[in-house]
């Protein structure tokens, strides 16, 4: 938790193993790190008077504004967050992994975005043991019994040094989103005590390959 900066913007990149992360992960930034943790979503979520608008609202979550012209812009909340000071949590995924053996997949391009627009520092953050709880796309239903641990570690910040002040042509960003994934990885082989697999697995579902092609017209 060291690594975490009390202060001050900051994006923590985190493997994405379950969809009881953000639990998992909230409790570990809110009360092993002492700061609130902000999430990224939709902005279709924050709209309405419904109860998930006035949830997503009321906790300051960080809307993202798909469907933009520019990818930048689509940003500009967190971007705008991050130089408030906010501590903004990402799954550079974008999904739960498809490996199989839940390893980091391929990792979509935003975070170096965010984190190259804002000048804020990427904290690599790896976990293990939410599978248990809830083994997205596997088995069925949340398995609170018996109490599972769950392992999270956070690393040193990620140098992107290589990529400061360069545009944000696609090159930069797949790379500069290589090297966070990179650092995750290692995390996540020490808490496994194991090592990854030299091949990382690409999700190639109709939303991902859509995303990846408005991105490279976006960074065109």
């Amino acid at each position: 938790m060291e690594n975490v900066p009390q202060t001050g913007g900051v994006i923590l990149a985190v493997n994405h193993i379950s969809h009881a992360d953000p639990i998992t992960t909230a409790d570990y930034v809110l009360y092993g790190c002492g700061r609130a943790a902000r999430f990224m979503a939709k902005s279709t979520l924050f709209k309405g008077r419904g109860l998930v608008g006035q949830v997503m609202r009321g906790a300051k979550q960080i809307p993202v504004h798909r469907h933009t012209a520019d990818a930048s812009a689509a940003l500009h909340d967190a971007v705008e967050a991050l130089h408030a000071g906010e501590c903004i949590v990402i799954y550079p995924e974008g999904t739960v992994t498809r490996d199989p053996e839940k390893w980091p997949m391929a990792a979509r391009t935003g975070v170096a975005r965010l984190a190259l627009l804002s000048g804020a520092p990427v904290v690599p953050v790896a976990q293990w043991g939410a599978e248990k709880i809830l083994d997205s796309y596997r088995k069925k239903g949340l398995h609170l019994l018996p109490p599972h641990e769950v392992h999270v570690v956070a690393g040193p910040p990620v140098d992107l040094s290589p990529w400061i002040g360069k545009p944000l042509t696609v090159e930069v960003l797949r790379d500069a989103t290589a090297a966070v994934m990179a650092d995750i990885t290692r995390l996540v082989e020490q808490l496994r005590g194991e090592k990854a697999p030299a091949t990382v697995h690409v999700h190639h579902s109709k939303r991902s390959l859509a995303a990846a092609q408005d991105e490279g017209r976006r960074s065109a």
